[in-house]
């Protein structure tokens, strides 16, 4: 039998605003995944130690701060250094086209802006995450 999608969803640094996150959030519990919501203004260390004690399948980050392109690497880092580096991490939020390339090339598997439906997530995530 198949078990649920195990997602953790975090907001790194400073950023205040989460309705998008509680959205995505709600949206992946609608889809039948387990989905842990970390609140804001979490460190990189606070959200990979979650994840990592949760046994979370991926990881969703939220950032509206512009802070993105340093936050989101560190936690792919932390994981990788703490032998976790299979937990996936998506990002989403006000990211600049420009910035995604680089973000991918730092291991987030996808990033998804304003206005993309939570059905294209939750089939990204679906897609992409093993579940056995």
């Amino acid at each position: 039998m198949d078990r649920r999608i195990r997602v953790l969803i975090g907001k790194p640094g400073l950023d205040g605003h989460d309705r998008g996150a509680k959205i995505i959030t709600r949206a992946l519990r609608d889809a039948g995944m387990e989905v842990i919501y970390t609140g804001i203004r979490q460190t990189p260390d606070q959200i990979a130690q979650a994840a990592i004690q949760e046994a979370v399948d991926i990881i969703g980050l939220s950032s509206l701060s512009g802070a993105h392109g340093v936050l989101f690497p560190k936690v792919v880092e932390i994981l990788r250094k703490r032998g976790a580096g299979d937990i996936l991490v998506f990002g989403g939020g006000i990211i600049p086209n420009d910035d995604i390339p680089k973000l991918k090339k730092a291991g987030i598997k996808a990033i998804f802006q304003p206005g993309t439906s939570t059905e294209d997530i939750v089939t990204f995530i679906r897609a992409n995450v093993k579940n056995t």
